[in-house]
């Protein structure tokens, strides 16, 4: 695993005292993020819920046990990726996060981001791909994709493992294909130049 520099330990250490939301005041922890900060993939999710909160690990519980399962299948091992959200605190009641929050909080993921500096980002689920790609396109449709984006990485949208738990068997057959796909980019980054036409995003960055 990759030592995280100063400047990333400042962040989260920033990150962890954070009062700028509403969501400061009914969180039990900070879920910063975790893994190796050196990763060359980076998986993106929406929000803690109940069990990251309490433990302060993003994806844990059922939904994290399903997120290793795919990623072992790809030769990842958890540790060799950085898991983050998009909040980094749970929103109450596990309710969808409100703008504000959003904007509160969307400073970490792009500083993550950009130290981090991974060839593939992963987002998982409908609420992370739209902040990261500007589209009107749902998750089942933006699914799949290579998308050449910010830093020179590619973006491959999939679902969130939530929704592979609860939806048909089909959901987590079309989340293997994504990991595979991840899995060939990953390959291919050897080879492969900086992105000529980086997308923009939501999250205030410069391309």
């Amino acid at each position: 695993m990759t030592p995280a520099t100063p400047a990333f330990l400042e962040l989260r250490d920033t990150a962890l005292a954070c009062t700028a939301c509403r969501l400061s005041e009914t969180r039990t922890n900070v879920v910063f993020g975790a893994g190796d900060p050196g990763a060359r993939l980076m998986l993106v999710g929406e929000a803690p819920g109940k069990n990251e909160d309490l433990k302060g690990e993003p994806f844990v519980g059922a939904a994290g046990q399903l997120l290793d399962e795919l990623l072992g299948e790809i030769g990842v091992a958890r540790s060799d990726a950085y898991i983050a959200n998009v909040i980094k605190c749970r929103p109450p009641g596990n309710r969808d996060p409100l703008q504000d929050e959003i904007d509160s909080c969307k400073g970490f993921l792009r500083e993550q981001i950009r130290m981090i500096h991974p060839g593939v980002v992963m987002t998982l689920g409908n609420f992370a791909t739209k902040l990261l790609v500007p589209t009107e396109l749902g998750i089942s449709r933006m699914r799949g994709r290579r998308i050449d984006w910010w830093l020179g990485a590619t973006l491959v949208p999939t679902f969130h493992p939530a929704a592979a738990l609860r939806g048909r068997p089909q959901v987590k057959e079309q989340m293997r294909e994504d990991f595979a796909l991840v899995r060939e980019v990953l390959d291919a980054l050897e080879s492969k130049g900086p992105s000529l036409n980086p997308v923009q995003t939501s999250l205030g960055v410069t391309t």
